[in-house]
């Protein structure tokens, strides 16, 4: 009940006229998202690396079904690159397949994609390819691979570690020698795709992590759960694991605590901060894909507050 409500919620305009015209809201919109234009996402990755945190900057959209609305968002991209490389950032950018065409022909893809490819070349940025629904999956790592073996390097992937092929996906993407990012995942997924059992999809995570650190190639590890970032400590610290090896990664606005705690014992923690005008949608379908969320950000923001200490903080990550 509470997911489908939070579905009508992101594609109802009325509702997002009154929701996003109250002050509560868009405070909670700028903790999570950076704002909607360019300007705001640098001051947010500018305020990041003063913090000792690298940035990833994603454009928020998805699903983009006319040329025009695709090259948009490439052109913004575009302009992210640019500013990135014009200001001395120590940032990279993610983005969709979806979000560049993939759903209007592969032709259209290559070229609006190859824009933003060449930005990023020229600049020696990093462009991450983020992961979607499983609907997706084949999609996605297909479109990767041909990049790949045509000579684009500077990409990576993300694998979820509660797809039931993820174990498959490392080892290949290992072979290749190509950088991923992991994380749990939260789209919706029926039981013979996904793990449905939050202990079961943290073994995947752990599995996959493990290989990650030793054979992978400068993985993300990307999650805001204590015990997936202890498994990881205590494997990095267990097999000699340097720290320049890897890099942990969280959301913007999420365990702010625990991302400095992380720098201070010397580890890397990369930020993915994310902007647009899309800011209202992506906030409701991210609650909606896992309602749990709803309480798990409430629980991120009590944790550092002064009421936090007043309940144990013994809020966990619902990623």
């Amino acid at each position: 009940m509470l997911r489908q409500g939070l579905l009508f919620l992101s594609e109802s305009s009325a509702a997002r006229r009154l929701i996003t015209g109250t002050p509560l809201t868009r405070g909670l919109s700028r903790r999570f998202v950076a704002g909607e234009t360019v300007d705001e996402l640098v001051d947010a990755v500018r305020a990041a690396n003063a913090e000792g945190l690298t940035a990833t900057a994603n454009y928020l959209g998805e699903s983009v079904k006319s040329e025009e609305a695709a090259r948009a968002a490439a052109d913004r991209y575009v302009e992210v690159l640019e500013r990135i490389r014009r200001d001395g950032l120590d940032a990279n950018v993610s983005l969709k397949f979806t979000q560049m065409g993939q759903n209007i022909s592969d032709t259209f893809l290559r070229a609006n994609l190859g824009r933003v490819l060449e930005q990023a070349q020229a600049g020696g940025i990093f462009v991450r390819f983020d992961m979607e629904s499983s609907d997706y999956t084949d999609r996605t790592l297909s479109a990767f691979r041909t990049l790949w073996s045509e000579g684009v390097r500077d990409i990576g992937v993300v694998l979820q570690s509660y797809l039931r092929r993820t174990q498959a996906d490392v080892e290949r993407m290992v072979d290749l020698g190509a950088r991923v990012r992991l994380c749990k995942g939260a789209y919706a997924e029926p039981e013979r795709l996904a793990y449905q059992d939050r202990e079961e999809v943290r073994a995947s995570f752990v599995r996959a992590m493990e290989v990650l650190l030793s054979r992978g190639h400068y993985p993300g590890i990307a999650t805001h759960d204590d015990a997936m970032i202890r498994a990881t400590l205590e494997y990095a610290n267990r097999e000699g694991i340097g720290a320049d090896r890897f890099e942990f990664q969280m959301l913007h606005g999420v365990r702010r605590d625990l991302q400095q705690q992380l720098v201070a014992q010397g580890w890397r923690v990369r930020v993915y901060i994310p902007f647009g005008e899309a800011w209202y949608p992506y906030l409701m379908r991210r609650l909606a894909e896992r309602p749990a969320n709803v309480v798990f950000l409430a629980g991120s923001v009590l944790k550092e507050s002064p009421l936090g200490s007043l309940f144990g903080n013994h809020g966990r990550d619902g990623r």
